[in-house]
Formats: structure tokens, C-alpha cells, sequence
């Protein structure tokens, strides 16, 4: 006989009821939830192995979420209509878990550990990305794999100057605000997310509110867990430890690895030493020492040099690199460093280098965002690449990795905070290339990618600008340190990892991860305005490179025009099958982007040269152009007839140019007159009310011969209405 599903229901504010449930649906792994908002239905799995491979030395948790099609009623447009791998929105979304999950974890513990979650019912109005992260941790909650505290989610964001704890997609797109925040009872464990130039004193206030939020989310796990009589957690193989052999690392390593440490060097200087001390001690040991006995001495001396790093900037303040705690490194910075791209700049900061370029592009180019509930293009996107050896080594290329993802995503969303509106033209695409890495590389293309922007001749009204702070703690003594752009090093050593983006009125961006438990909101509005002072030294120097965007684009860029034309010509425009648009495209060299809103057709010209742009402009005007009579035409000779040659003198507008008409001298022929193809000039005298022809003119625009007749009249006027 099946077991009865348990669940839980909770308020999440505003009569919004979410529910768990365990029990019902794969009942085989460890752990396995619903999460249910609304008709919003995340399925979370979680399998862990009994017992480490052998040889682990680091926890090897993978965490993917993936949305089904068929949750929102729909077929994937693939080739092979099926899900296929994770698209950037996923990945965006595992990477999110998997910053909140990692911490909860034993640090001796390596088993494999596989979290799984799924959309399988979608609701237009919830975002499920922000019940993901509760759904995981319930997963585990209600398993016996050995976690060390329960955490959850929630997205906080700011409309119409109220903030909303998980708005909803309507809400959402009326923020100004939007962070993503995991936290367990006590501790904030992650943040991300974006604002238009939101205050320190703002970003306090809606972690609070999330962290108070949480903790409902907490309770109600404590109480499925209790339900589902989850009492205990696993046993598991802890690592291998020797204490002899750790006294003899510390013996040998420690005031080297300080020396090495206090000495300034640059970031591969560093490394070499560390790794010849390494080469040292490990022979120290002598040739009978054990295979396994090495590797557990290589371990001790990372450990070992974790502990003096930390240590020596806590005590002494002062870093690997020489500088003091709030010191930012080295900046330089250029643009238009090359010529071809629509944009670039170069910027380095200490030993860390992005080469950014800026390419303007047509409706046409806009990339198609697609998740399961909600479609979309978006005309302002970043690409960020790390190549291998940006850091010195060799590594197999194989696509971009979920960090590239990542870090791309964090700049996107801070330079998207200073982009033009939606009435922009140009679809604008921002790759940043990293060069050199040692920390903070996502940073340097927030900067890099403002200067390009500026380059290109976007209009990009103020800098934004990055900078990753570090945070080193001793509970043993109180002792903190906050270090201001760190290094890789640093990073690694450190307890926290904040990247703080904004212009110098406010905050773009956030992300955040913490490693410590503690970490009280005074030390954290202390490390915000350490990043704000940061900010702000780093916005001096690119508006000192280039202080406003260029005025225009750069001469090889794409020209635009944007034109409006009554919605009762759009079909005239595009012609038969699309035929008059593809001739105006193909004869002029020039894209053409038309779309209907609301009683207008919105025509967008893009050229490489202003030379087409005008002509498609003329063409285009001259389709939607209204004859008037007295105006003067350029129209070109169809066909010609005894009595006077057909002209076009408006795209698809033709009139009869009468023998009469053709001159001030008396044509009793119209052979070696005109021919077909010619281009004459001509004024629309008149317009037949009855017969709806057009009566045109050439011979009033060329001067009368002395002595011709002045009361002589245009004569032929109803003729031409007769053999038409």
C-alpha cells in the first residue's frame, strides 16, 4: 500500500499560499519535494553516494534546474523537439542553488551529491526561479543526507517605492529594484541581483526584509521534516588524517609560506614560490614516504597557507600584493583601441585585463530569450569569455562554461541599468574578452563595457563601474578584515566575495556570496561603503579617459533613421510577397525593419553608408507621398506613345506627360523624343476630379522663348484623359 503524501502550507504575504509536499513523486531518491504556488510546480530531487570515490579531496556537488515546455502547454522549437541543454535563464538559475546549497555542507565531506529540479507546471504570474532554492533545501530537509542547516530564497523587489517578497512577473516588470537573497535563520548565505542606482541604506533594508521572509520558509521545512520523521543524518567516511605529518608541514612551511606571503610579488611570482616550497617540503619527506602520505602533506600545506594569509592581513594589514585593506590596484584604461569594432576600450586594473568591444546592429540582430512561461527579444546583451590563458594555463576549449554565464549576466544587468530605452534602434551586443585574470574579472568588464558603450556613441548618460570586495574574519579574537579589489588569491582565502556595480548616484548591482556564519548588517553596510569609496576612485579615472558618450557613431557604424508612416501604406511599402521592400533593401545596400504600432507602421533604415540610407529614405517617402499639385517630381518614362509618353512620377502613381507638354516648341512626333527608361523632371499641373488622372508637365519648367505666345494654353489637357 502506497504511503500518504505529507505537506506543509505557509503564507508568503498578501493571502499567497505556498505548500510542500513530500511522498507522492520519486519516492527512490534520498530526498524528493513538490513546491506548489498558484499553479506553479517545482519538482526537486536529491541523490547522494554512500561513500566518496576514492582519492576525492573536494565535494563534488551538481545542481540542475530545467523547465519543461509542456509545464506551460508547449512544444520546444528545437530541431528535435525536446529539451535540450540547459539554455543561459537555467544555468542562471542552478548556479543560484548551487552558491546557496555549497555552504551547508561538512567541509570533510566529498560523496557525490545530485540535485535535480524541475518545472513541470508553469503559471504566467510566478517566477519559479524563486521557489527553486526552497524546493532543493526541502529536498534535503527531508533526507538523511548530512546538511548542516536548512536555507531557502526569495526574491525582494521594489515597486512603486513598496517592497514586494517574491512580486510577481507583472509586478516585477515595474521594479526598480530586484535581488535575489538566500539566507539560512541566522546568516545571509547569497545575493544577487539589480537596481537602478539604489542606496546602500536601500539594499540593507530589502535584505532584512527577505532574511525575515526566509525564515518562514525555514519553519515550514522544520515541520515537513518533523512530519516525514527525518530524526538523524548519515554516517559517512570522513578523509584520511595524520597529526604527525601535519606538525611537520607547519614545521617546515609556515615562516616561508609567510615570507612568500609579505613579499609583494606579482601574482605568478607568488605562485612559483609557493609551488617550489611545495617541491621542497614533499622531498623533505624522503623517497619512502607514501603516495598517499604526499597528497595528505599537499593538502596540509594549502591549509597551512590558507591560515598564514588570513592571518598576516588580519594582523599585519597588509595583502598579498603590498597593498593596504581599501586600496584599489593599478588602473589603466583606453578606448577606441581598435578600429574596425563599433566600440572598444581596454582596461586593466592591477593584473586583470578585459578587451571589450561594442557592435551596433538592427532589430534583426535581437537575441531570443526562451523559457518555458515567457518569450522574449532583447536588444542589449553581453557575452563574456575567459580563455585559459587569461590565467597561464592550458585548458581544453569546450563552449563557454556556467561561470562565463555567470559573470556575463552580472555585467549585463549592471550596464543595463544605463541603457537608452526601448526607442533605441540599434540592438546592441557588448563582448568582453578577458586577457589576464587575478581576481575581479567580472568587474573589469562592468568598466570596460561603460567605456565602450561611451565609444560607440550609444547614449550611455553616466559610467558604471565594479569592484569585488573580500572579507576575512577570526571568531577567535573578533578580529575582520574587509579588502577592497581582490585578487584570486584572496578570493579563495576569503569568507565572502561581494561584487558591488553602480554609477556614482547609486547601486547597478550585487552579487554576493558568504562563506562565515555571523555576519551582522553593521559589518556589512561597513563593506558597502568601503566598495561605494572604491566605486567612486575607479568613476574618476573612465570619466578621465572619456567623459561622455561620443556624439554620434563612429563613421563605419550602421546609420539609422527611424520614419512613421499611416498604418493604410505599410502594405505599399512591403509590396506583393514583399517584393517593393526587398528591391528598396537590395538597390540601396540598406536593412529595413518595419512593424505596426498602433495607427502607424514604424519603419527602421539601417546603413552601412549615409549614401543608401538617403536613397531608401527618398524611396520610401516617395511610396507614402500624397501627390500635390505644383509639386515638381524627378519621374521616369514607362512606356511613350504617339501622343506623349506614361511617367512614373510616385511609386505606382503614373500620368500621361502630353506631346503638348513635353515643350515649349510645337512636337509633331515622338520619335527621338523620349524613350522608355528616361528620367525627366515634371510638375503635376492638375488632377482630373472626375477620371482621377494626373495631369503633368514638363514644358513649365523650362524657360518660355522670346516671342512665344503668352496666351497660349497647355492644350491636350482632356486627351490625355481620353486615350489614356
Amino acid at each position: 500500500m502506497l504511503s500518504q503524501p505529507i505537506s506543509v502550507t505557509f503564507d508568503i504575504g498578501g493571502g499567497r499560499m505556498v505548500s510542500i509536499e513530500t511522498g507522492k513523486l520519486a519516492r527512490q531518491a534520498d530526498g524528493a519535494v513538490t513546491v506548489r504556488q498558484g499553479n506553479c510546480i517545482i519538482l526537486a530531487t536529491v541523490v547522494a553516494n554512500k561513500e566518496p570515490k576514492e582519492g576525492q579531496d573536494f565535494f563534488p556537488l551538481s545542481v540542475d534546474y530545467q523547465e519543461k515546455f509542456a509545464s506551460a502547454g508547449r512544444i520546444p522549437g528545437s530541431f528535435f523537439k525536446r529539451e535540450a541543454r540547459l539554455n543561459d535563464y537555467e544555468i542562471l538559475t542552478s548556479r543560484l542553488i548551487d552558491r546557496a546549497l555549497r555552504p551547508l555542507f561538512p567541509e570533510d565531506y566529498f560523496c557525490d551529491v545530485q540535485v535535480l529540479l524541475s518545472l513541470v507546471s508553469s503559471d504566467g504570474e510566478v517566477m519559479p526561479d524563486s521557489l527553486a532554492c526552497l524546493a532543493a533545501s526541502a529536498a534535503l530537509a527531508v533526507s538523511d543526507i548530512p546538511i548542516k542547516e536548512i536555507i531557502s530564497e526569495v526574491r525582494i523587489g521594489r515597486v512603486d517605492g513598496q517592497f514586494v517578497v517574491n512580486p510577481s512577473r507583472s509586478e516585477l516588470e515595474k521594479a526598480d529594484m530586484e535581488f535575489m537573497i538566500a539566507a539560512t535563520d541566522k546568516n545571509l548565505m547569497m545575493v544577487e541581483g539589480e537596481a537602478k542606482e539604489c542606496s546602500e541604506e536601500d539594499l540593507v533594508k530589502a535584505l532584512e526584509l527577505a532574511h525575515d521572509a526566509i525564515r518562514i520558509h525555514i519553519k515550514a521545512q522544520e515541520e515537513l521534516r518533523t512530519k516525514a520523521g527525518v530524526t538523524g543524518k548519515r554516517e559517512y567516511t570522513k578523509p584520511v588524517t595524520n597529526e604527525e605529518l601535519q606538525q611537520k608541514v607547519i614545521a617546515f612551511a609556515k615562516d616561508r609560506i609567510y615570507q612568500i606571503s609579505r613579499a609583494g610579488s606579482s601574482k605568478h611570482e607568488r605562485s612559483d614560490a609557493y609551488d617550489k616550497l611545495k617541491e621542497e617540503l614533499i622531498a623533505s619527506l624522503g623517497e619512502e614516504v607514501a603516495d598517499e602520505d604526499k597528497k595528505l602533506a599537499k593538502k596540509y600545506y594549502a591549509d597551512l597557507q590558507w591560515e598564514v594569509v588570513r592571518n598576516m592581513i588580519l594582523d599585519d594589514r597588509i595583502r598579498l600584493d603590498g597593498r593596504v585593506l581599501d586600496q584599489v590596484r593599478p588602473l589603466s584604461m583606453e578606448v577606441d583601441p581598435l578600429p574596425t569594432p563599433h566600440g572598444s576600450s581596454l582596461f586593466t586594473r592591477g593584473e586583470t585585463q578585459s578587451l571589450t568591444t561594442v557592435t551596433l546592429g538592427t532589430p534583426l540582430d535581437e537575441l531570443l530569450i526562451e523559457s518555458a512561461a515567457k518569450s522574449f527579444d532583447s536588444k542589449f546583451f553581453l557575452h563574456y569569455n575567459f580563455p585559459p590563458f587569461s590565467t597561464g594555463e592550458v585548458k581544453m576549449m569546450r563552449g563557454q562554461s556556467r561561470r562565463e554565464v555567470g559573470h556575463g549576466n552580472l555585467a549585463m544587468r549592471s550596464l543595463k541599468q544605463m541603457m537608452p530605452g526601448a526607442d533605441y534602434p540599434y540592438t546592441v551586443r557588448v563582448v568582453s574578452d578577458i586577457l589576464e585574470s587575478n581576481g575581479s574579472s567580472s568587474m573589469a568588464t562592468v568598466c570596460a563595457g561603460s567605456l565602450a558603450l561611451m565609444d560607440a556613441g550609444v547614449p550611455f548618460p553616466k559610467h558604471v563601474s565594479g569592484v569585488a570586495m573580500g572579507l576575512i574574519t577570526r571568531p577567535a579574537d573578533g578580529k575582520y578584515a574587509i579588502l577592497t579589489d581582490i585578487l584570486g588569491d584572496e578570493d579563495h582565502l576569503g569568507d565572502m566575495d561581494f561584487k558591488v556595480t553602480g554609477t556614482r548616484e547609486g547601486i547597478c548591482g550585487v552579487q554576493m556570496d558568504i562563506k562565515v556564519d555571523g555576519l551582522s548588517m553593521n559589518t556589512m553596510r561597513e563593506a558597502l561603503e568601503q566598495a561605494r569609496k572604491g566605486r567612486l576612485h575607479i568613476l574618476d579615472a573612465m570619466y578621465a579617459t572619456i567623459e561622455a558618450s561620443r556624439p554620434d557613431v563612429k563613421p563605419h557604424a550602421p546609420r539609422m533613421v527611424k520614419i512613421f508612416i499611416d498604418k493604410e501604406f505599410i502594405g505599399a511599402v512591403i509590396g506583393p510577397q514583399g517584393k517593393i521592400i526587398q528591391e528598396i533593401q537590395r538597390e540601396t545596400g540598406t536593412t529595413i525593419n518595419l512593424e505596426e504600432v498602433g495607427n502607424f507602421g514604424e519603419v527602421s533604415i539601417f546603413s552601412p553608408a549615409k549614401e543608401g540610407l538617403d536613397k531608401a529614405v527618398s524611396w520610401i517617402k516617395s511610396i507614402v507621398a500624397q501627390p500635390e499639385v505644383g509639386s515638381v517630381y524627378e519621374a521616369k518614362v514607362k512606356s511613350v506613345m504617339p501622343y506623349g509618353a506614361f511617367v512614373e512620377f510616385l511609386p505606382g502613381k503614373q500620368g500621361l506627360l502630353h506631346i503638348s507638354e513635353i515643350s515649349h516648341k510645337r512636337l509633331e512626333t515622338m520619335d527621338g523624343v523620349l524613350k522608355e527608361g528616361d528620367m525627366v523632371k515634371v510638375k503635376l499641373i492638375g488632377l482630373d476630379q472626375k477620371t482621377g488622372k494626373f495631369k503633368l508637365s514638363r514644358k513649365v519648367l523650362m524657360p518660355k522663348p522670346e516671342g512665344a505666345g503668352a496666351g497660349k494654353a497647355h492644350s491636350g489637357g482632356g486627351r490625355s484623359a481620353e486615350q489614356e
